[in-house]
């Protein structure tokens, strides 16, 4: 699909397929989405900007490549995202964290606001949008409007499981962010959910239900 990435590395699919498995415990489950997400930051960050900097090891001087600009912006869409984030973060430690709270109207299927909290300055970086889930595609589309009224402009989204229903919406609206995920699955039910997908991951996660 256009402007979406689809990250095949085996061992994204590896932990991916056992995620998907029904009788994979709340431990398991929460150990593989941080392992997994390690692993899709690598792809989603493959491309970053790079300098010069002159540094010493212990035998002479050299040039050697660093991260060039402003450190990146991980934001959390709450709750789920933050299952991804942590797997992020022990990747790129230095990444300023921002969270989103939306969530799903059940009967409309519509994203509600409830939380927002980003660094004042993301107009000046690159901002990772994350949620395992990218269903309906409204949680998405929200949470980005909320980040571009605020002045970003450079935005990727990354999440482990997509549908093209949401991929369809979300590239509508935001065509200019470009898609990561680990799966374009089959369809999307008739209560919203990715099929085959992987159930809730919020839930999953957390074992609440």
């Amino acid at each position: 699909m256009d402007g979406v990435t689809v990250i095949d590395h085996p061992l994204v699919q590896h932990k991916l397929t056992i995620m998907r498995k029904k009788e994979t415990s709340t431990a398991g489950f929460r150990r593989l989405l941080r392992e997994i997400s390690t692993l899709l930051c690598y792809e989603v960050t493959r491309d970053l900007e790079m300098t010069m900097e002159t540094i010493e090891t212990p035998l002479q001087e050299i040039q050697s490549p660093v991260l060039e600009g402003k450190k990146l912006v991980f934001a959390s869409i709450l709750r789920a995202g933050n299952g991804l984030l942590e797997g992020m973060l022990e990747l790129v430690p230095s990444a300023r964290v921002s969270h989103i709270g939306v969530y799903r109207d059940h009967d409309t299927l519509q994203a509600v606001e409830y939380f927002f909290k980003a660094p004042d300055d993301i107009a000046e970086r690159l901002i990772i949008v994350v949620d395992p889930m990218l269903a309906t595609g409204n949680s998405a589309i929200a949470a980005i409007d909320k980040l571009k009224e605020r002045g970003a402009h450079n935005i990727r989204f990354l999440c482990l499981l997509a549908a093209p229903e949401g991929i369809k919406s979300f590239r509508k609206h935001h065509p200019d962010v470009r898609v990561y995920t680990a799966s374009i699955d089959s369809h999307l039910n008739e209560n919203g959910y990715i099929v085959p997908g992987l159930g809730d991951a919020g839930d999953r996660m957390y074992g609440t239900k």
